[in-house]
């Protein structure tokens, strides 16, 4: 499958990228994308990384999986095209934690590259879903994939800022070095959950607080 991948990654995973079981999971999207409406289009499946390359990395925010509305999901967690309306209900709550946190206004603009082009890597622990179907890519070993992913930034940089919301990330702090990382912990943003300590944790601001403690460029969220 012709898909493009950012250099910093492509080097510094290399050996995953070359790995027979990330073959193998390339050549089943192959066949998904032949045989059923799969989201995001092929064209983003590794947008989260071609926007949010290697070096410039600083933040790190989990997802699960893709939004299975079509036309919602477009390769960042979270995230979803400018055009969509109404936004996805926990991007609402996101948006509403913004406003509690930095009095940022909430925005109808759904679409965060804004944040992956500053350094805020947007990753979804499965990076297809069948249309209409959550978790229906579980099968094809994109969790292998994505937790060496993890592994390497934990492995190769320094002082990076996790944010980990709801159970399923937070099950990934396993696959991080906690002594050259940060981690912050909150419920999901998910309507579900929100008001169990998503809404109050203030994971926007503290961010800033620990980029700029490191000498870097806080996020204009």
């Amino acid at each position: 499958m012709d898909v493009r991948i950012e250099k910093s990654w492509e080097n510094n995973l290399k050996p995953v990228f070359e790995s027979d079981y990330f073959n193998v999971i390339i050549e089943k999207v192959k066949k998904a994308y032949q045989t059923e409406d799969v989201w995001p289009k092929r064209k983003n499946l590794f947008a989260a990384f071609n926007h949010c390359p290697f070096d410039d990395l600083k933040v790190v925010i989990l997802g699960q999986d893709p939004y299975p509305t079509p036309g919602h999901a477009h390769g960042l967690c979270f995230s979803v095209p400018e055009t969509v309306q109404p936004l996805a209900k926990s991007l609402q709550n996101i948006f509403k934690e913004l406003k509690t946190d930095l009095d940022i206004t909430p925005s109808n603009n759904g679409d965060l590259t804004r944040w992956a082009k500053q350094g805020v890597f947007l990753l979804n622990t499965a990076l297809t879903i069948r249309a209409g179907e959550p978790n229906s890519h579980a099968y094809m070993g994109w969790d292998q994939f994505t937790d060496d992913v993890i592994k390497t930034i934990s492995a190769q940089k320094n002082g990076i800022i996790f944010m980990l919301w709801g159970a399923h990330a937070q099950k990934k702090i396993k696959l991080i070095e906690k002594t050259r990382h940060h981690v912050l912990r909150a419920p999901h943003p998910s309507p579900l959950s929100a008001y169990r300590g998503f809404f109050g944790c203030k994971h926007f601001s503290k961010a800033n607080e620990l980029l700029i403690l490191q000498n870097k460029e806080p996020v204009n969220w």
